[in-house]
C-alpha cells in the first residue's frame, strides 16, 4: 500500500499508558487505512493496515485475545 503520510497528524494510543516504553501512534483521516508507527521512532517506518484489519486487531485486544495466560 502506497500512502503519503506527509503531514499526518499522529496521536498516541489510549492504551499506551504514561510510561512511554511501549507506545504506538496512529494517524486518523486516511480513507480505508490506518497508519501505525512506533512513538519512540517517529521518523522511522510506519505500517499501514486496511481499516477492517485494524478494527479486527483492536477488537481482539479489547477482548483480551493477546493476554498472557
Amino acid at each position: 500500500m502506497d500512502v503519503d503520510l506527509t503531514g499526518a497528524s499522529w496521536r498516541k494510543s489510549s492504551y499506551s499508558g504514561g510510561g512511554g516504553a511501549a507506545c504506538i501512534e496512529v494517524a486518523d483521516g486516511f480513507a480505508g487505512v490506518m497508519p501505525v508507527r512506533d512513538s519512540k521512532d517517529p521518523s522511522g517506518p510506519a505500517l499501514v493496515f486496511s481499516s477492517p484489519a485494524w478494527q479486527s486487531f483492536v477488537t481482539a485486544v479489547r477482548n483480551g485475545e493477546f493476554d498472557a495466560r
